[in-house]
């Protein structure tokens, strides 16, 4: 296999950062009018196709990214149920008391200090703080978005397998045919 040269490995390794040859091969330092062109040319070398597949690879090994993981915690924000971040009495659990599954659906949790004020008996005002907890999730709907789609349940793209039938009058209308199977 041949050896890459600098400018190529360049590419490589800007490749992996969003998978788009033309923006990769400008950031390599190629030329941004030929970015385009040169992009795919440089896929379409089986060397470098090799190598970018090789450090897709490698990533995947060290970041421990796979496609069954990533479906593993959509599956668990899609199908996720509210009540397991609750106590019996309504209140939130504290972290150290959730699941795997409920923490891992957990967006962020805000909390609202509110004070109430109270005038006792002599006209003496006392605080009484009190706490809101409000939990918030990753949106549900967009996890079974990206659910469906990878299952192909999901169809995005309009695909025409058939030739369209087309009818082609001339100008003056006195012409019909008939194009297409």
């Amino acid at each position: 296999m041949k050896k890459l040269t600098a400018k190529q490995q360049r590419f490589v390794d800007e490749y992996l950062v969003d998978l788009n040859a033309s923006a990769a091969a400008r950031r390599a330092g190629y030329s941004v009018k030929t970015a385009d062109r040169i992009g795919a040319q440089l896929l379409g070398k089986t060397w470098v196709a090799t190598k970018v597949a090789e450090a897709i690879k490698a990533r995947s090994e060290r970041t421990h990214i796979t496609q069954d993981r990533v479906l593993r915690e959509l599956s668990r924000i899609a199908f996720f149920d509210i009540r397991k971040l609750y106590n019996a009495d309504g209140t939130l659990k504290r972290p150290d008391q959730l699941d795997d599954e409920a923490a891992a659906v957990l967006a962020g949790v805000d909390v609202v200090e509110q004070m109430t004020y109270t005038a006792d008996g002599d006209g003496e005002l006392t605080a009484t703080p009190t706490l809101t907890k409000k939990a918030k999730v990753f949106d549900k709907t967009a996890a079974l978005t990206l659910a469906m789609r990878h299952l192909g349940l999901l169809n995005d793209k309009l695909e025409i397998s058939k030739r369209p039938r087309v009818r082609v009058v001339d100008q003056t209308g006195r012409k019909l045919r008939v194009k297409g199977d």
